[in-house]
Order: structure tokens, then sequence, then C-alpha cells
């Protein structure tokens, strides 16, 4: 399902879907969510786990630019620089 309308209002970043419903997210869980391999980590063919070791709480952060990635995510610039996570629709309506 598509979004109809997104805002970043205060601190949060805050959907309105299709469907009517909406979905708000602070700007420090969206940051801690970030589904980039800086944030989660990656594997390599062998299993061996890189990167995911980086902070888990952003206090303060701030979303400063959305980007719109085809028609099926959204990509936040975040306050300390973080601009990598892609954020799909599903995963944004999940999160909420």
């Amino acid at each position: 399902m598509n979004p109809e309308d997104i805002q970043i209002i205060g601190g949060e970043l805050c959907i309105r879907w299709q469907d009517g419903s909406e979905t708000y997210l602070n700007a420090e869980k969206l940051r801690a969510h970030s589904p980039s391999a800086e944030n989660i980590g990656e594997k390599d063919i062998l299993g061996n786990q890189y990167g995911g070791q980086g902070p888990k709480t952003f206090p303060g952060i701030q979303i400063v630019r959305l980007d719109t990635i085809g028609n099926y995510a959204l990509r936040p610039t975040f306050s300390d620089g973080h601009s990598s996570g892609i954020y799909s629709w599903d995963y944004l309506r999940n999160l909420g």
C-alpha cells in the first residue's frame, strides 16, 4: 500500500496511507531501525558479519531530508549524516 501524504512534523515522520490509516514514527526510532548495512550489518557468503556494531540509540536526532525512492520507499537523511537506509512502504507500515 502506498502513502497518500508524507510529512515531517516536529520530530516525527507522519504518513497517511491510501486506506486512511496513519503512521507516526519519531526520528529516534526511525534512525535506530534503519535497514542499512551500516546499521544492521551484512553477512558475506561465508556468514561472517560486517558492521552493525554502532550505537543503537540516537537521542536528539532529527530528520533533515526525505527522498522518495521510486514508487516503493523513502530514504531519510538524519542530523547525524546517516542517509543510507532505504525504508520500503511495507517496512514503514510495520515499524509503526
